[in-house]
């Protein structure tokens, strides 16, 4: 696990939660901010600058002062810096899309999306903490879009008048860089929906902006609604650098209002692609309180894959050798691939081929829900799309 540096240390984070959003103001957001905290060559500053007129760069100060500076290949630096490889639009992994997951077919209005049957997902903001290089909705995130809910209430109707719908995931952008009182008001509506069973939060504020969650009013706020419906808070830590004493503190004071809180993480080139990675990240999620969930495949996202993506041999191999040596509750979490078509769990390989099961379907094609799917591996298929169908005992 990994210590801020002393540039932005626990001390400041303390001081800074008096008023979170005045210290978000600080987020480094230009390429001639951060030439302050990093040496750039007139070639990467160029190149910089050319992402981030298509992609905005968002980082905390507390993130980046996670960054190795000695060290070109960092993967806290590699997680938030902008990259020449952003640049690439088509390459030798494959085709890009900007929409992986489907979620235009399933774009219902004013911010929800209805995928699965039994989950609603309501986009509530555009706004993150730090805008990812990595993130699937790079398309969305940090710029006016239509995805983004105008009426919670108008959001609630709809999840109120679909009575299949048994939970809620509200989603982004970052759910937790609202204002207390508009969370607060978005999980009222939901409060006296009797069919909604539970609500997930998903954040990877306690990993990126941890001093959010020093604030006592939104814990109180967020134990109080937990008494009338479970709550979740999905997070999203990729490397064990970003297991820092205060994203400890966020952690254990979610888990001390009696919220669970989940780890999705990405499988990432250059980031945790070993198999001494991600035994360290899965054995230190549990270290603080945190479930290993799922590890998604990187999506096919424009923009991302040429330099993000690992093929999936190369992948399964790493799950699979990560899992021996990790104990029963480190070993929980699901391989797992958001396509379009659902989500899919990657069991494994037999002689060259890779066997998945699908775990969700979109509604219409229920008997799909719980099949086997089998794939011919390839040294560079990194998405379902590049692997060719193929029988079991072929």
């Amino acid at each position: 696990m990994f210590e801020a540096t002393e540039a932005f240390t626990a001390k400041d984070e303390t001081d800074s939660c008096n008023d979170w959003q005045q210290e978000l103001q600080q987020n480094i957001t230009s390429v001639d901010q951060l030439k302050a905290y990093l040496d750039l060559t007139e070639a990467e500053e160029a190149d910089l600058r050319q992402v981030v007129a298509a992609h905005p760069m968002n980082i905390p100060r507390y993130y980046l002062n996670l960054i190795d500076r000695s060290d070109p290949q960092d993967p806290i630096r590699k997680l938030c810096i902008p990259q020449s490889e952003e640049l690439i639009l088509a390459g030798a992994m494959g085709e890009t899309t900007k929409d992986p997951y489907g979620d235009d077919k399933h774009d219902k209005g004013n911010g929800v999306l209805h995928k699965y049957s039994y989950t609603a997902l309501v986009v509530a903001t555009e706004y993150c903490a730090m805008y990812c290089r990595h993130c699937f909705r790079k398309r969305m995130v940090g710029l006016p879009n239509e995805q983004t809910v105008k009426n919670f209430r108008g959001a609630a109707e709809y999840i109120a008048a679909n009575p299949q719908i048994s939970n809620v995931v509200i989603s982004g952008g970052d759910p937790f860089l609202l204002p207390t009182e508009t969370l607060r008001q978005m999980l009222d509506a939901l409060k006296e929906i009797d069919h909604l069973k539970f609500v997930r939060i998903g954040s990877r504020a306690p990993v990126v902006y941890p001093s959010r969650f020093l604030d006592d009013e939104l814990i109180e706020m967020l134990a109080e609604f937990n008494r009338h419906k479970t709550l979740f808070v999905p997070t999203h830590f990729n490397h064990p650098n970003e297991i820092t004493p205060q994203a400890r503190e966020a952690v254990q004071r979610l888990r001390r209002a009696g919220i669970t809180v989940n780890n999705q993480a990405v499988l990432l080139r250059g980031i945790n692609d070993s198999v001494e990675t991600l035994v360290e990240l899965m054995n230190g999620l549990l270290e603080i309180g945190v479930s290993p969930y799922y590890l998604y495949q990187c999506m096919p996202v424009e923009r991302v894959r040429h330099h993000f993506q690992v093929p999936l041999k190369q992948g399964v191999e790493l799950v699979d050798a990560a899992r021996q040596q990790l104990d029963g509750y480190a070993k929980r979490f699901k391989f797992i691939i958001g396509h379009d078509i659902g989500k899919l769990e990657i069991c494994g390989q037999v002689d060259g081929k890779l066997i998945l099961k699908q775990l969700h379907a979109r509604p219409g094609h229920e008997e799909e829900s719980s099949r086997i799917l089998v794939r011919q591996l390839t040294e560079d298929g990194g998405w379902l799309d590049d692997l060719p169908e193929v029988a079991l005992g072929a």
